[in-house]
């Protein structure tokens, strides 16, 4: 098993490969890390802190510095390259102010079918329009899984999951189970803002026909 060491950026949140993330950079520890990416062109890692633990997380690399401060805080844009799983951590990383771990990377099998994406990507369509929310325009056929990962209503343990299944069809998967759990309950909830809305109205019902009936 090879192994590498990066620098480290633990953060309760949950980073996906092919994501661009923002980030405010503002801790003394962090401007010496944003330092050395761009001096020594290396990349860091964001582990997911969750339940008092560390141990998956998403290698990034710096793409843009947005804005820069006068205390050295920095705006920077960083994309996800690919998923890691801790071997071991340090709260410095030799002589640097930032933590640093040594990492196993996680291999990522690109193997969804056409028609598991047309799947997601229809019940990700419904769940939108329950939202009345609009769908952002994606091609099908080069969609990512993790594209909309962060806006799917994940809780962060969900989320942390689906960091790490290494298989693009289970990721799928794995979302559209939750798009199938989440669109009854969106259904239920918008048929009870309309009965709210409705409270106080007068109601026209279709009347009933009571020819053939049982009583019990």
């Amino acid at each position: 098993m090879t192994t590498a060491v990066l620098p480290m950026f633990p953060l309760e949140m949950v980073a996906y490969q092919g994501e661009l993330l923002s980030l405010h950079i503002f801790e003394e520890r962090y401007q010496q890390l944003l330092k050395d990416c761009e001096e020594s062109n290396i990349t860091f890692g964001i582990p997911t802190y969750i339940n008092n633990t560390l141990s998956y997380g998403t290698e990034m690399q710096v793409m843009q510095v947005v804005k820069r401060y006068p205390s050295g805080a920095a705006d920077i844009i960083c994309k996800g390259l690919r998923v890691f799983k801790l071997v071991d951590f340090y709260s410095t990383l030799g002589k640097r102010l930032y933590a640093g771990g040594e990492v196993v990377y996680v291999p990522f099998e690109h193997n969804a079918s056409l028609d598991l994406k047309k799947e997601f990507v229809k019940l990700l369509t419904t769940f939108y329009d329950l939202l009345d929310v609009k769908t952002p325009e994606v091609a099908v056929q080069t969609i990512s899984a993790f594209r909309f990962a962060q806006k799917m209503g994940l809780n962060m343990q969900q989320q942390y999951e689906l960091l790490q299944i290494s298989s693009e069809s289970d990721c799928f998967y794995y979302l559209i189970a939750h798009l199938k759990a989440a669109i009854p309950t969106l259904k239920s909830v918008n048929r009870t803002k309309e009965l709210i809305k409705l409270n106080g109205h007068f109601k026209n019902f279709d009347p009933l026909d009571f020819k053939d009936y049982k009583l019990e």
